[in-house]
């Protein structure tokens, strides 16, 4: 059985690596896209995770897909597009290892999964479905694959499936953030862990302070409740639990992946627990933030989303 699908983009990411003596930047085009991210994160952490997207008939998207089956992630819900190509972003780094993106996606293949596309999927796994599905924003930015995420979440969350969701914002990919901030928002209520950056918690509620923030967020639904705040750590939110667990101090090579390592080593953490998210001690609950945390530094210190992050082993060190 699948612990962990995830739903959304898979999608090259040029990411700026250097520049050459000229001062002209230089770019090498890794795997990417959050949702393929997560698997990949959990999988190298000994999750059983599969993927549900869509690239095009292209180098990159056959080498997209080899990425993800050499990361031992289940492909048998990644579909070729055949008139769309790759989507693909563009990542310029600045001097403190932070991100630009620009998008070259209209459309791009990953926002052409049709709805029984992706519900065909999640009821294909085997016998039993999987612990958890984990959708992203992006999906949400056009259609069809904005019904696509809605009826795979619905049919999901109908059958038992826990519901794992990070709004993920790109200001590039929507035509204005009031409407970035409804779609975001429209899969609240569906979620059941919820990670958002702070950025993104001040967007969806309006306050920068984290345990309202995350109360706010919480009123909608999600039982756990993230906020990423970079080196600093995660605020999370569960229950009576509401609190920083600190993060790790590491020399940044760039920040792209960090999040989604995090999400999921996260997500692997409680599909050990057979899915259950449930009963979880403060104690537990901060051993599973601080694995988690590290595992984002870890990713940190080197270059690129996927190639950076870590596998079991290297937590053990």
């Amino acid at each position: 059985m699948t612990d962990i699908l995830t739903l959304g983009e898979l999608l090259v990411d040029m990411t700026q690596t250097g520049t050459d003596v000229d001062g002209n930047a230089e770019f090498t085009a890794y795997p990417g896209g959050a949702p393929a991210n997560v698997a990949v994160a959990a999988a190298r952490l000994g999750a059983k995770t599969g993927f549900i997207g869509k690239v095009g008939n292209d180098a990159f998207g056959r080498s997209l897909s080899e990425t993800l089956r050499k990361e031992k992630v289940d492909t048998s819900g990644l579909f070729t597009c055949n008139d769309v190509p790759t989507t693909m972003a563009l990542v310029s780094i600045d001097y403190k290892g932070e991100r630009e993106f620009s998008f070259y996606r209209n459309p791009g293949a990953d926002t052409q999964l049709t709805a029984d596309e992706a519900v065909s999927s999640i009821k294909g796994t085997g016998d039993e479905l999987p612990h958890i599905l984990h959708v992203g924003s992006l999906s949400m930015t056009t259609m069809p694959a904005r019904e696509a995420c809605e009826s795979a979440v619905r049919f999901a969350r109908d059958n038992g499936v826990l519901i794992s969701y990070d709004p993920n914002y790109r200001a590039a990919l929507w035509d204005s953030e009031e409407h970035a901030i409804e779609m975001m928002k429209s899969l609240l209520p569906f979620a059941d862990i919820l990670k958002v950056s702070d950025e993104e918690m001040l967007m969806l509620t309006g306050t920068g302070d984290f345990a309202e923030g995350s109360r706010i967020l919480s009123e909608y639904g999600p039982t756990l409740v993230l906020v990423t705040l970079g080196s600093k750590g995660v605020f999370a939110r569960y229950g009576d639990f509401a609190e920083t667990v600190p993060g790790f101090s590491v020399r940044v090579a760039d920040t792209n992946g960090a999040g989604d390592t995090f999400f999921g080593a996260m997500l692997a953490q409680i599909s050990w627990r057979y899915g259950l998210l449930k009963d979880i001690g403060a104690e537990e609950l901060r051993d599973m933030v601080t694995y988690a945390n590290k595992a984002a530094s870890l990713t940190c210190s080197r270059h690129g989303a996927i190639p950076a992050m870590p596998y079991a082993y290297e937590m053990e060190i």
